[in-house]
């Protein structure tokens, strides 16, 4: 999910790969990589980073993420503060650290004891948040926006009390913008949308729109202790996956595309709640930011998916029985309302099918 940002085949992607891969595909990243230095560039100059590490994929990204708070405690004559907070419904990739982070038991279910070094409060409850913290702390690690948890929204003021608490007691906040950055939330990263800056955040999904690529971006001073050599990347950052990072930043930073995005956002959250109205017996809630939006399922959410699914609309479960609708960013008023008028025949088949169904305890 938030992967296709520019939908299926966007021709400047298309044609930007192309192109490189008729230069040279593969170039080791201890060399300098001039469209690599480009991107890093443009991702600096529309966010709060000095630098960036580029990886290939979410969970490396959000690995990188975890290595640069560690290794900045470290580096500040702290090695002892290693331990970093997250927050329950939290999803962070499928590597031991990023399992052990989420704290998800159907997700470690097998893979033996998990990483040490994170501890877990609910979401929004400032004064846990202060109880967890200890000696140890070296950071705090949040979404914008909960996709696998629900697609649960962070409160701003949450996370400025977060940003306070971080300033105060001299740690890092880092944010995981795999699914919420490059434009998903109507702004180029979510922390603008949230008014909060980050130390250190964790970038993939939509910065390839189909490219495996994933970043690491940091200021300089978060970033101290990641001197050459502690840590690389085999394919991080090759001319291919830059090309198609480049691509990418040049459709989302033309004017207007994120007013489009936010246009988007708007008219299919208000036609989903139309939805919601009409089929209150399927739909509970329709929830989200931008365009990751959340259906709250009154069925169960595999109910809900698979009757979209039947209906040719592709959609995912979430935690908190939720149904996620991901459009790409490039979406159209009419495609909106194909995908309302999917939505809603899917309603009515469940609707129908409860109609028709047997009654618990009816004679055989």
């Amino acid at each position: 999910m938030a992967v296709n940002a520019l939908g299926h085949s966007h021709p400047h992607l298309v044609e930007a790969i192309t192109e490189q891969a008729k230069k040279v595909i593969h170039v080791s990243n201890l060399y300098r990589i001039p469209e690599g230095e480009r991107l890093a560039d443009r991702l600096c100059a529309l966010s709060f980073a000095d630098l960036v590490f580029f990886a290939n994929s979410g969970a490396e990204a959000m690995e990188g993420v975890i290595k640069v708070v560690r290794k900045y405690q470290s580096a500040d004559g702290h090695p002892e503060r290693y331990r970093i907070i997250t927050f329950e419904g939290c999803f962070h990739g499928r590597t031991l650290a990023t399992l052990a982070a989420a704290k998800n038991k159907k997700h470690l279910d097998g893979f033996g004891p998990p990483m040490d070094g994170f501890n877990q409060v609910p979401m929004g409850d400032i004064e846990a948040l202060k109880r967890a913290i200890k000696p140890e702390t070296a950071g705090i690690l949040i979404e914008p926006v909960q996709g696998e948890g629900g697609v649960r929204p962070a409160e701003p003021s949450f996370v400025k009390a977060l940003r306070q608490i971080c300033d105060e007691r001299g740690i890092l906040l880092a944010f995981d913008e795999v699914q919420t950055g490059i434009g998903r939330l109507g702004e180029m990263f979510g922390y603008q949308k949230l008014g909060v800056t980050p130390d250190v955040m964790g970038l993939a999904k939509g910065l390839g729109a189909g490219f495996p690529i994933g970043a690491v971006l940091a200021t300089a001073e978060a970033a101290k202790g990641m001197t050459p050599g502690t840590h690389g990347s085999t394919f991080g950052g090759n001319p291919l996956a830059v090309a198609a990072g480049n691509a990418v930043i040049d459709v989302v930073s033309k004017p207007g595309f994120l007013e489009h995005v936010r246009q988007m956002a708007l008219l299919f959250r208000q036609r989903l709640a139309e939805i919601q109205d009409r089929h209150p017996t399927v739909i509970g809630e329709v929830r989200g930011e931008g365009l990751l939006i959340g259906l709250k399922s009154v069925v169960p959410n595999g109910e809900l998916g698979d009757a979209c699914r039947a209906e040719k609309l592709l959609t995912v479960g979430a935690g908190d029985n939720v149904v996620r609708l991901v459009p790409p960013l490039i979406v159209s008023e009419a495609e909106v309302g194909e995908a309302i008028a999917r939505v809603d025949r899917a309603c009515v088949a469940i609707e129908r099918a409860a109609k028709t169904a047997p009654k618990q305890g009816a004679a055989g």
